[in-house]
């Protein structure tokens, strides 16, 4: 469904996205997830064709989103971070404008608009004026229009952005059932729903792509360089010593109590400290009671790998 080569973008000396690359295929959610700067919403532009890249080329649904940009952006429904609504217009009159825009006819238009009314939870609102709605109605005006048209592609900047959280269920549960029938590139910052919701994640940072997998391949990557806690029937200064001088440990810090050492261990990188603290305890007669990784989230893992690409691009 999306193509990207090579995407390039500079505002200036300042470059904002470097030689993106990436894949997504028909009928996948995906996260699209990065710290402010880091280049999700000059991609999304560029996508959607309000942007052109420096360098690189984009194709949505076969079409290149420069060189076919009309037909490219009929196959997109494409939801802003700030949705350009009319104030001044009702939110059904709003939608036959949306509709207008991409060549619906009046039949066509009257019944995607009852779908999308329906499926956004605007029924009680469709005749009010939009100026008039709360900012999470508004938020759901946006999404109806970039459903009217049925696209195959959905591209969406924060769309629970002013939603309570009721309204983030239902927003959630809408995905649910466009799983399968739309693609959708969901851009947040709310890691939660991304976990919940994404069939793959791609985090983005250095205007990079640092990860790209699904959530069963980033939840692997998220145990390794995870800490390790580990309590031992042993003397904590024993344990502080042993554990601190294996190979590729960072920090060790213990607390003992009636006869028990706990101890938390850091590892430098990304191994698996587990089997070398096990054998460490074996070696010297150590009775364990537990030893695991620490649980990491999708928000740990986030924050210390757009960390290192931080580091990376200062070091450079």
């Amino acid at each position: 469904m999306i193509q990207a080569h090579e995407l390039t973008k500079w505002y200036g000396p300042n470059l904002a996205i470097d030689r993106l690359s990436f894949e997504i295929p028909r009928g996948q959610i995906v996260g699209f997830l990065g710290p402010n700067g880091a280049g999700k919403t000059t991609t999304l532009r560029i996508l959607t064709g309000y942007l052109p890249p420096t360098a690189g080329t984009a194709q949505v649904a076969g079409f290149d989103v420069l060189a076919q940009a009309r037909e490219a952006r009929q196959k997109i429904g494409y939801l802003p971070e700030h949705t350009p609504l009319y104030p001044e217009m009702r939110v059904e009159e709003y939608l036959h404008f949306r509709g207008q825009v991409f060549n619906m006819d009046r039949r066509l238009r009257k019944a995607r608009i009852d779908v999308v009314v329906d499926r956004c939870g605007l029924q009680p609102v469709r005749r009010r004026l939009i100026g008039r709605l709360s900012k999470g109605n508004r938020q759901r005006v946006g999404l109806a229009q970039a459903l009217l048209h049925d696209p195959p592609l959905l591209i969406l900047d924060e769309p629970t952005a002013g939603l309570d959280p009721n309204q983030i269920t239902e927003i959630r549960n809408l995905f649910a059932e466009l799983r399968g029938q739309h693609t959708i590139l969901l851009s947040t910052h709310i890691l939660p729903e991304v976990e919940k919701t994404a069939d793959r994640v791609m985090i983005i940072a250095g205007g990079r792509i640092v990860a790209n997998g699904s959530l069963a391949e980033l939840r692997q990557k998220m145990q390794a360089g995870a800490k390790v806690l580990v309590e031992l029937a042993a003397d904590p200064a024993a344990v502080q010593k042993a554990l601190a001088s294996l190979p590729g440990v960072a920090e060790v810090t213990v607390d003992g109590r009636e006869g028990w050492c706990q101890a938390v261990v850091q590892p430098k990188g990304m191994d698996d400290l587990r089997q070398a603290i096990g054998q460490a305890a074996a070696n010297n007669r150590w009775a364990i009671r537990e030893l695991r990784a620490e649980h990491a989230s999708l928000e740990s893992y986030f924050i210390r790998i757009t960390a290192q690409q931080n580091q990376a691009i200062e070091a450079a």
